[in-house]
């Protein structure tokens, strides 16, 4: 579990680690490479600027290429059991009728599990050996001088120094502006959805997708519910879920109960989580000064279910990488690891934009001929630039050993970070 933590104690905890690792943001990313370098003995300091952990959640697909990451921890039987296999994807028409159903996890089996999981129950399993966290903190300078920590209103609180910082404080990061990253490039879809929990999961292994026309119906079982996306053009949204949900309603013919019982959650909930569908890229990962994860790196689009695994593959290729470097070899490890890991990301990321300019777009013309094409196109076809991703995950030691071999710097050898909780000794 998350422990709230204070700064100063958090700071005392790494005085003697080889490397003094500042994470700045505790979500998906943040927690993971906190965790996963606490694993090799390390006592990263992590901030979140929020007063607390409360969050509205989401529901969360992911692929295998997360699943080294929970075997590195020590959580891998821990995350099977918070989630639910993701056996079959079905894809209706605007109107409602089911066109096709995929055997999804049987496509992916063969690289690992494919899970529905909730982002709570996520982050209880990647925070289940605890997880120290300084709440209502954040960083409003990061350079030679130093780290200068400030409260939520930007107080200043202390300063101190670290070998690295890490960003992962999400799609509207601010550490990208402390960092020196410039701006980011956006893509702004002007569409938004609401988030809801459907208590009767129907089949508790079948994820469903309806296509509507100038709307968007996604349900996705995890342990024991569901999670249902609703969302439409903002212009659309502005008469609220409920008003939103029956004008959807009103479009499908073939609603059935599952989907039913699914605008019901949506039209029930008192204050949905409002997901606001843009995305996010920079140009570069690592800076000056620091790096930037996850989100803060590339923030996702929702409509490749692939955001979330990104940001998991991400630290746990850093957090491994990172196991063979100390402060001379640092830089060495981190372009490397930029170099291989950013256009895995980008390449995902595309995946997604690309989805989403067949999925947020209006009119029957444009879906008949949507629905044609998801038709003819094979679940593999659709899913190749995905399957690539997990079938050609680089191997994190590979990749480290390498670059500081061709640098010719003097590294930390030979890691083996084949399981978790084997700290590796300097050459």
């Amino acid at each position: 579990m998350l422990t709230a933590t204070p700064l100063a104690e958090q700071l005392d905890a790494q005085r003697d680690d080889r490397l003094r690792v500042l994470v700045v943001g505790a979500g998906i990313a943040g927690i993971t490479i906190a965790q996963l370098l606490r694993r090799d003995g390390l006592h990263p300091v992590l901030v979140d600027r929020m007063p607390d952990m409360e969050h509205p959640g989401y529901m969360l697909a992911l692929m295998p290429t997360v699943d080294q990451a929970f075997i590195d921890l020590g959580a891998q039987e821990a995350y099977r059991a918070a989630g639910t296999p993701l056996e079959r994807y079905r894809f209706r028409s605007h109107r409602g009728r089911p066109l096709r159903t995929d055997a999804l996890g049987e496509l992916l089996s063969v690289y690992g599990d494919y899970n529905g999981i909730s982002r709570g129950e996520l982050i209880e399993v990647l925070t289940a050996d605890g997880c120290p966290v300084t709440y209502a903190t954040t960083v409003d300078r990061a350079d030679q001088a130093g780290v200068r920590f400030v409260d939520r209103e930007g107080a200043p609180m202390r300063e101190a120094s670290f070998d690295l910082v890490i960003g992962a404080d999400g799609i509207r990061s601010r550490m990208r502006g402390v960092l020196g990253a410039g701006d980011a490039e956006i893509v702004e879809t002007g569409w938004s959805g609401w988030v809801a929990w459907a208590d009767d999961p129907g089949d508790p292994t079948l994820g469903e997708e309806l296509w509507g026309d100038g709307f968007f119906l996604g349900v996705y079982p995890v342990r024991g519910r569901l999670g249902v996306f609703l969302g439409g053009p903002d212009a659309d949204l502005t008469a609220g879920p409920e008003a939103f949900a029956a004008s959807v309603r009103r479009r499908i013919d073939e609603l059935g109960p599952r989907l039913a019982a699914s605008l019901d959650a949506v039209a029930a909930d008192p204050d949905p989580y409002l997901w606001r569908l843009d995305d996010a890229r920079m140009a570069r990962w690592v800076l000056p000064h620091g790096v930037l994860l996850g989100d803060a790196a590339a923030g996702f689009l929702p409509t490749a279910g692939v955001g979330a695994g990104m940001a998991i593959e991400s630290a746990w290729m850093l957090g491994r990488m990172l196991a063979h470097a100390d402060r001379d070899s640092l830089a060495t490890v981190l372009a490397a690891w930029e170099r291989v890991e950013r256009p895995r990301v980008e390449s995902a990321q595309s995946n997604s934009r690309m989805l989403a300019t067949m999925m947020f777009r209006r009119g029957t013309l444009i879906a008949w001929v949507r629905e044609t094409v998801m038709r003819m196109l094979s679940v593999r076809a659709a899913l190749k630039p995905i399957i690539t991703l997990v079938a050609e995950r680089p191997d994190p030691d590979a990749v480290a050993q390498e670059a500081l071999r061709a640098a010719g710097v003097v590294h930390r050898k030979d890691a083996d970070t084949s399981s978790a909780g084997h700290p590796v000794s300097f050459e």
